[in-house]
């Protein structure tokens, strides 16, 4: 375990916590509105979420530093466990199978598993490789994992999710380095893959989703419904934005799964463009500030570790917020730690306590040549 030290007080990720914190409670805030005129269920119960996320945090922030490494392998396959049982016994929301019930708390597995493929990678190389670029060869196993992760997923299917999933796995691996060749190779693969997989794992919605997405009006009060409601949200925002609880569309309930998916379109109809700039801008300094800890990470690991966490919340902003412009097709990626979710924002406050962690351990552990760091 980590004895106190002074250090730890001086040298703790005050402002990556802080941060999170932040955007939480504008999450709330903007929560209340959308659910204003249901009931205040939703509310509720994500605030009970972000409290049991809060306390989680803090649990991994102080967890043994080695433990994450030690055992990533059985977290990873506890993982692949849990997307098997989903897939086979899980209840299905939307089209897809995606959840598990108990009683009154649904669990969505998949929301969990990014954080083991991040750990997976991380881990990897930092045991296996010094310096990069790398051939196709040489990083076979991290492929594999993404294969494996990502069929389970699109089977259920949960496009949103298995596309994270290649955005995560892909930019890790840029950055450690792919000789070129590799790089065409992967990516032809990846093309040849995109053929059968629309065939016989999506659904029909969502091929209307993604075909919907350039014209929404072709059918604009079936599948283009969603994109054209929360496009006239967030252009009836202006610039300072119509105020809190005075926005039409979502008071009147015209935005759909304005607590989930579209909560940002609540944000920007209520608070305008300046509004929802500012909270861009905070989320944006949060996920600079995970990669100012893995820049001075002391270890290859927990390098690779924030730098995956900071993909992720990277990668859930920029889909979740392109949805909500109408810049990219309605696929179901909550934007973490604003959007309604149990699941998602469980995750990510294990991930922000993994990065506190790392943080935290900076100034307790000498730093090492990150390129000479041997297996442990």
């Amino acid at each position: 375990m980590i004895m106190f030290d002074r250090r730890i007080i001086k040298n703790f990720g005050w402002l990556i916590l802080f941060l999170a914190l932040l955007f939480s409670a504008f999450g709330l805030i903007n929560l209340y509105s959308a659910s204003y005129h249901t009931g205040l269920g939703t509310f509720k119960k994500q605030l009970i979420w972000v409290c049991i996320g809060f306390i989680t945090m803090l649990i991994i922030t102080f967890m043994n530093s080695n433990l994450l490494k030690r055992y990533t392998m059985h977290i990873f396959v506890i993982s692949l466990l849990t997307l098997i049982f989903v897939f086979i016994f899980g209840r299905e929301v939307s089209g897809s199978r995606s959840w598990i019930v108990f009683g009154p708390i649904s669990i969505q597995p998949s929301e969990f598993v990014k954080i083991s493929l991040i750990l997976i990678i991380a881990r990897f190389y930092s045991n296996d490789f010094e310096d990069g670029p790398f051939g196709l060869k040489d990083i076979i196993k991290p492929i594999i994992f993404t294969i494996m992760i990502f069929s389970l997923i699109l089977l259920q299917p949960d496009l949103g999710t298995a596309l994270v999933i290649i955005l995560l796995s892909g930019t890790m691996l840029l950055f450690m380095g792919i000789k070129r060749k590799s790089l065409l190779i992967i990516l032809s693969i990846l093309v040849l893959v995109s053929i059968p997989a629309w065939s016989f794992f999506l659904k029909d919605y969502q091929k209307e989703r993604i075909l919907t997405f350039a014209n929404p009006s072709v059918d604009p009060l079936g599948m283009g419904y969603n994109s054209i409601q929360s496009q006239i949200a967030v252009g009836s925002g202006k610039l300072i934005g119509k105020g809190y609880l005075a926005g039409t569309q979502s008071q009147l309930r015209f935005i759909p799964a304005q607590q989930t998916d579209f909560a940002f379109s609540v944000l920007a109809e209520e608070w305008g463009f300046l509004g929802s700039a500012i909270m861009l801008l905070i989320y944006f300094l949060l996920i600079l500030t995970i990669l100012d800890t893995a820049s001075s990470s002391k270890d290859k690991f927990s390098m690779l570790v924030a730098l995956g966490i900071a993909a992720l919340f990277f990668w859930h902003t920029l889909i979740n917020v392109g949805m909500v412009l109408g810049l990219l097709p309605v696929i179901g990626v909550p934007l973490y730690l604003f959007s309604y979710g149990g699941s998602s924002v469980l995750t990510a406050f294990i991930a922000i306590g993994i990065v506190l962690g790392i943080k935290m351990r900076q100034s307790l552990v000498p730093k090492e040549d990150i390129s000479l760091e041997k297996n442990n």
